[in-house]
């Protein structure tokens, strides 16, 4: 018997991705060498609905891989190519179409919502960016998201300064589910919660 491969292209495919960072010094802030953040990290997701985790100590560049899967900051080499487009070489306007597919949940849920907009206004800004939904659909489609992860239709009219640290992640985690993304990045969406809250979210 013969093994057979799949001729699909793989889901996600990231290809030899760097980050890099300037060093300025000195009193006019002149750039004098780099940092490299992520070094030539390739790896695969096969299929939808696969999971990959990446594992390494604080400070060895996974928060940086995850915002460059998304071109929140540029890579400095590689491709990251997702069901057959190169995600590094599309345009600006092009980018933001294609963000809906690729969502994030970042590390820290009180620095990743903006404090002077209403819950329901912050879940349904993707779609407003993405899709151009009417905003009674958009905040509809923001509720109905909100109870999903467990927060009340009633906590919606809420700023993040009135939810703990737990439920203002599942604000995050809502706002990257409302677009129905095809790929989710989550950058260690529980490491700054309690030992019982991370077992909620």
């Amino acid at each position: 018997m013969t093994a057979t491969t799949d001729p699909r292209p793989p889901f996600l495919s990231v290809e030899h991705l760097s980050v890099r960072y300037p060093v300025h010094a000195g009193v006019l802030r002149r750039r004098v060498g780099w940092v490299k953040a992520v070094d030539d990290v390739s790896f695969a997701i096969a299929r939808p609905g696969e999971a990959l985790g990446l594992a390494g100590e604080s400070g060895c560049g996974k928060s940086s891989l995850a915002r460059a899967l998304l071109r929140l900051i540029e890579p400095a080499a590689g491709r990251v190519v997702l069901e057959g487009t190169d995600i590094t070489a599309l345009g600006p306007e092009e980018l933001r179409r294609r963000r809906r597919d690729v969502q994030i949940v970042f590390q820290d849920p009180y620095w990743s919502l903006n404090p002077r907009m209403k819950v329901e206004d912050i879940v349904a800004e993707p779609l407003e960016a993405s899709l151009g939904w009417d905003r009674r659909w958009r905040l509809a489609r923001a509720h109905e998201v909100l109870e999903a992860v467990g927060l009340r239709h009633d906590q919606a009219h809420r700023y993040p300064h009135e939810f703990s640290g737990g439920q203002r992640q599942r604000i995050g985690i809502a706002r990257a589910l409302s677009v129905q993304p095809r790929l989710v990045v989550l950058d260690e969406p529980t490491s700054s919660l309690d030992v019982s809250v991370q077992a909620q979210i």
